[in-house]
This record gives structure tokens, sequence and C-alpha cells, in this order.
């Protein structure tokens, strides 16, 4: 197992030019001495203080993890499986200083079918700062054997996030047998907002227009309050039952701390003006992705 999941780690140790090559279909350079996309040097310092802990206080075998904040989708523990197979502990915390808010399209709505350019119902989510904000999100352990070797996290994770900023992030602890929380803040990480030229510089202009381009959609996060943009229906769904199924308090949050484009009407504001929203199906083929 051990020579298995060394050979897992070379494998995974690809840099920004790798992995963008790997994406348009060029043949990948394995050179460890270009820096990597996402900031590595804050994954690595997380991973090497993480490490250092577990080494004190862990038994023999354990294995060190990453914490993991979801907002979005990740706050279905099956959805969050599909890219962290062997996530541990899934559970719920606060997020504090952070606003949740439907802002930016996502390319892969475009892929799947279900986004509406029409409508504008195209949009999903991020957190951003906001003074005051706090928001109920999933929290979840990664297992070591899913990041790579610097301790950023998994390619899979860096492919499913592509257009956000991957940042540390506090959050408070939500007591299972109450409804109050840790008093002291641990830190985890979580995709934060980002720039269209972060992500051009990230993974070149290319990967945007095919990703987005193509699409008819010239920006990601350059969407004014008034642009009128609207969730994209089936992952609102998707998000609303996943949310639901966390139980209420994670259901308050989303209905009352989750914010359209405009950044005043909540998403149970809008659900309340558009019901049918909750009834929209995804296509069947996608009924397990999306079903909350």
């Amino acid at each position: 197992d051990k020579v298995v999941t060394r050979v897992q780690c070379y494998i995974m140790r690809l840099n920004l030019g790798s992995f963008c090559a790997l994406l348009t279909g060029q043949q990948p350079s394995l050179r460890s001495n270009i820096a990597r996309p996402f900031g590595s040097r804050v994954f690595a310092a997380m991973y090497a203080s993480s490490t250092a802990a577990a080494d004190a206080n862990a038994a023999p075998g354990d294995q060190e993890t990453l914490t993991i904040l979801g907002f979005g989708s990740l706050l279905s523990e099956k959805s969050a499986r599909t890219t962290f197979p062997d996530l541990q502990h899934f559970r719920l915390g606060r997020l504090p200083g952070y606003r949740r808010v439907f802002a930016h399209p996502a390319d892969i709505f475009f892929q799947r079918g279900i986004a509406d350019l029409t409508t504008k119902q195209m949009s999903s989510l991020s957190v951003e700062p906001f003074e005051g904000a706090a928001c109920i999100v999933t929290v979840f352990e990664v297992p070591n054997k899913d990041m790579m070797e610097d301790g950023t996290p998994c390619r899979a994770f860096l492919e499913r996030e592509a257009e956000f900023d991957i940042v540390p992030a506090p959050y408070y602890e939500l007591d299972q047998d109450s409804p109050k929380y840790s008093p002291e803040p641990k830190e985890g990480i979580v995709c934060k907002r980002s720039t269209d030229e972060a992500f051009i510089q990230r993974w070149g202009k290319e990967h945007f227009k095919e990703a987005y381009g193509k699409y008819g959609i010239d920006t990601i996060w350059g969407w004014s309050e008034d642009s009128g943009l609207r969730p994209c229906a089936v992952y609102l769904r998707h998000c609303y039952l996943a949310a639901k199924g966390m139980g209420d308090n994670c259901l308050r949050s989303f209905l009352s701390d989750t914010f359209l484009v405009d950044r005043k009407t909540t998403v149970g504001e809008y659900l309340a003006q558009h019901p049918e929203v909750l009834e929209t199906q995804p296509p069947p083929e996608l009924a397990e992705r999306y079903g909350g």
C-alpha cells in the first residue's frame, strides 16, 4: 500500500503547466521546480502544520488530513464523495466573515446542458469576504493520500474548482448535540471568489475560450449586481436538497445567508418568487449527480 501511495503521489505532482497541458491534450512535464497552482506555499504551510500536530498526537499509522469547507454542491456528502471517496467526518460548521453568493457562471453547467443563457439561469455559488457575514457550511477531512506531496488538494479537486481561489479560512465546529459552536476557531480551506485575470494566468487564454468563450460567455467574475444573473435551476435545487438533508440549521442558513448577484435578494426570497425551481428535474443521466 505504501508503494502504491508513493506512486500515486508522484503521478499527482503536476505543476500548473503540466495540468494545463493535460487539459489541452499535450504531453505534460513532470518537472517539480515550476510553481504549482493555487498558492502551493499556503497549502504546504498548512500541511506541514497539520502533519506536525498529527505526528505529536496521533497513534502510529494515522493519516494526516486537510479540512475542507463546503458551501454549495459540497453540502451533499454524496456529491463530495465523487471527488473525495475517502473523506472523513462529514459534519457542519460556521464560516464567519464570508457571504455566499450566486455570482458567476460555471462552465460545467454549459457542458452538461443545464445552463440557460437566454434567462441567465446559469450561475453557481462562491463565497466572498464580507464583514459581519457568516454561513453554515459542511466540514470534512481529506486523507493524506488524496493530496499532492506539498499538501495541495488532489487534482480532482483542482479540476472541480478550477475558477476559484482556494484559500485557508477560519471556521467554528457545530456542536452536534446543541445549536452552539465551538468557542475557538479552527482552520480549513474554502473556494473563494476569484478574478478572470487569475483564471487566465492559471489556465491560459485558450482554456478560457474553450470553457466559456465558445458558449458566448466573456467573463466569469465580471457580472455586475444589476446584470440579472440568476442561479442555474438544476444546481440550486441540488444545493437546496443537500442543505435540507443536513438539517434545519443548514437549510435556514442556505435560505437566509445565500444571495443572488444583486447581494440583496436571498435564496429564500428568490424561491418564494420562483417556486418552479424546486420542480426542475435534471436530465436523467444527471439525476444522481444533482439529486441533493
